[in-house]
C-alpha cells in the first residue's frame, strides 16, 4: 500500500533538479503498532531532498515505484546514484539503467544523517499521538521534506 497524503498536499520536494550524486536509501519506522517504510533520495552536495515516500510495506515493486517517480520529477540520467547493500535498491536501478555505486559511508552520510532525523521526529509523532494514522505520518514525512529544503 502506497499513502498518497503527503504528495495530494503538493508537500512533495521541487521538480527539475539535476544532481551528481543522489544518495537512496530506506529505512523502517514505526508509529504505533504498525511499521512503515521510508524511502529518500537525497542530493549530497546540497543535502536536500529530491523526493520521499512512506509505504507500509518493502519490496521490489515499490522500489521500482519509487525510482519511476524520481526519475520523471527529476533529470537522472547521468547522475550516480549512492545505495547502501540493499538488494532490493540495486536491482531497480539497474533495470532503470541508473549508475548504482555501493557507498557504506562518505557521500550516502547525507541520507543516513536525513533519516536519523526523521525517524527521531517519527518516534515523537508516535510518543505524542498514539492513534496517530497511516496518512498522518505520511503528511509528516513530506512536511519534513518539504521544510528541510
Amino acid at each position: 500500500m502506497v499513502l498518497q497524503l503527503g504528495a495530494e498536499a503538493g508537500l512533495q520536494p521541487a521538480s527539475g533538479k539535476s544532481p551528481n550524486h543522489i544518495a537512496v536509501h530506506e529505512t523502517v519506522t514505526q508509529l504505533n503498532d504498525q511499521r512503515f517504510w521510508l524511502y529518500a533520495a537525497v542530493d549530497p552536495e546540497t543535502n536536500e531532498f529530491l523526493h520521499a515516500k512512506l509505504y507500509t510495506t518493502r519490496n521490489a515493486a515499490l522500489s521500482q515505484q519509487f525510482l519511476r517517480e524520481l526519475t520523471a520529477k527529476h533529470d537522472v540520467e547521468n547522475s550516480l546514484f549512492l545505495v547502501d547493500g540493499a538488494p532490493w535498491l540495486h536491482a531497480a536501478l539497474h533495470q532503470h539503467s541508473l549508475r548504482v555505486q555501493h557507498v557504506t559511508h562518505g557521500n550516502r552520510n547525507a541520507v543516513e544523517r536525513l533519516f536519523k532525523e526523521l525517524k527521531r521526529r517519527t518516534e515523537q509523532l508516535a510518543t505524542h499521538f498514539r492513534h496517530a494514522t497511516a496518512d498522518t505520518a505520511e503528511t509528516l514525512l513530506q512536511t519534513f521534506a518539504f521544510a528541510w529544503n
